[in-house]
């Protein structure tokens, strides 16, 4: 079935259809929360509450877009309003106890962990930009539209994000691997 004829059925309240949109773009839907919530967890809830958004919103899809280009707008900006709302939440709440350290491990899933510790670090809004523009491609005036702020705002945050992950991953490039995660944010 393509994709616009199960659009139509799901739209009409047909459940398999549902299923098979989701089926088809649930994996890029949690790739994307899960680099804005930094927390497998997290990203679970936030693709949760983009599909629920996005199938209540399914009657106001017109076609103008293609529908993985209206999803994924759909999941960034759930995933960008849960993080706030948890970061306020963060605020007023006791500070967590200190995670157990985690085992050693090597080659890719290393360089995986530090690049997710070194964003971890980053404030909010840095990692905000630093994802949207680096990993999923937004221009800085629909980072702009996206997080309420100016083109030349996420471009300020995108060049201190960039020199706070080389900050924080100096010292690190003595493995080869890092140096080619390394190279997004040295440009």
């Amino acid at each position: 079935m393509n994709e616009a004829h199960l659009i139509q059925r799901a739209c009409e309240g047909d459940a398999r259809a549902v299923r098979a949109l989701y089926e088809r773009f649930a994996p890029r839907v949690y790739a994307v929360v899960r680099r804005i919530a930094g927390d497998d967890e997290l990203a679970r809830d936030y693709a949760q509450e983009a599909w629920i958004r996005a199938i209540r919103a399914l009657p106001t899809f017109r076609g103008d877009a293609r529908f993985s280009t209206w999803l994924h707008r759909i999941a960034v900006n759930s995933a960008l309003q849960a993080a706030r709302k948890a970061e306020t939440r963060r605020k007023y709440e006791a500070p967590a106890v200190e995670e157990a350290a985690l085992p050693p491990v090597s080659g890719d899933a290393l360089l995986k962990r530090r690049l997710e510790a070194a964003l971890d670090q980053l404030p909010q809004g840095m990692r905000q930009v630093l994802i949207l523009h680096d990993v999923e491609g937004y221009t800085h005036d629909d980072i702009g539209e996206v997080l309420g702020v100016t083109a030349g705002t996420s471009k300020s945050q995108l060049f201190k994000a960039r020199a706070k992950m080389r900050e924080l991953l100096r010292g690190v490039g003595d493995n080869p691997q890092m140096e080619k995660g390394e190279r997004a944010w040295n440009t």
